[in-house]
């Protein structure tokens, strides 16, 4: 399993694409370096590496700690993964007059993009705590603002079906009193594309002071919210500069994590959500037969 799951590693040339200008200097020479000498990259040792970027292999260390990775083991499987699978298939914009055809054509092609670079760079061990967390979680708050509170009602309307004691809300003021009064064993996510939404990262401080977990969702890079967050989950940081407009792209990107995180939830204690699904099945059936009396 151990090793199927190294093989499937990729993601980490779009990670170093995206972070390198938010990086020290010692770390961005050597993104830069293997953006450009992928494949000598792969070749050497964080010694070897530090040598041939001019930096040293703490620097080469540090850089994949930024990356939020496990060490350079990972991010030399990731870049391996990379070269391995290079897609054909990149994100495009539109022009003025478009046809349907190609704005269909269009749309599918940067949707299935945004899926495939959002599971690309998906860091294992961050998804497998939150999950855990999550899991054996108390309460559970969703919390975002615009697009991103459209993203928190449908965490919401998935993980009430497995834990009542579920909540979201677009609302700032409401957010904090329902995060003023959490405890160790709830889990709070901060759901914002940018990571720089000032009263998510306000909300996610609030609910570290009261010792909730905290979870981030956010485009991938170093950010305030990121930083702030316990564990932090991300999707591809690149859809956005497509369509120039927030929601378009990010959001089924961001959908498409809240349903992993949720089959992740449910499978790890398969029969007993089953069984709440089963429950939370019969209620909706039950409503339904009395409104047609």
């Amino acid at each position: 399993m151990a090793n199927h799951l190294a093989e499937s590693l990729t993601g980490g040339l779009i990670m170093l694409k995206e972070i390198a200008e938010q990086l020290p200097l010692s770390e961005r020479k050597i993104a830069l370096y293997i953006i450009e000498n992928p494949q000598e990259a792969i070749r050497s040792t964080a010694n070897e590496l530090g040598e041939l970027s001019a930096t040293s292999a703490s620097a080469v260390i540090r850089l994949c700690k930024s990356l939020g990775l496990s060490g350079f083991q990972e991010l030399k499987l990731r870049i391996a993964g990379d070269i391995r699978n290079t897609s054909e298939t990149d994100f495009t914009d539109f022009i003025s007059h478009e046809t349907q055809q190609s704005i269909v054509q269009k749309m599918t092609n940067n949707s299935i993009r945004s899926l495939q670079e959002t599971a690309e760079i998906m860091n294992y061990d961050a998804l497998v705590r939150a999950a855990e967390v999550l899991k054996h979680a108390e309460k559970i708050h969703f919390y975002g603002i615009g697009a991103s509170g459209v993203i928190a009602q449908d965490a919401h309307m998935k993980f009430v079906r497995i834990n009542p004691f579920t909540t979201s809300s677009s609302d700032y003021h409401l957010t904090a009193m329902l995060v003023a009064q959490t405890r160790p064993k709830d889990v709070v996510i901060g759901i914002s594309f940018s990571g720089e939404t000032f009263e998510v990262s306000k909300v996610l401080g609030l609910a570290k002071q009261k010792g909730a977990t905290t979870i981030s969702l956010t485009s991938f890079g170093l950010s305030p919210i990121s930083e702030m967050a316990d564990i932090n989950l991300y999707v591809s940081p690149k859809q956005e500069e497509v369509f120039r407009s927030a929601a378009t792209s990010s959001r089924l990107a961001q959908l498409h994590v809240i349903d992993i995180l949720f089959i992740s939830v449910l499978t790890a204690d398969y029969d007993t959500s089953i069984e709440l699904l089963d429950e939370v099945r019969l209620g909706i059936q039950f409503v339904k037969q009395l409104s047609k009396k």
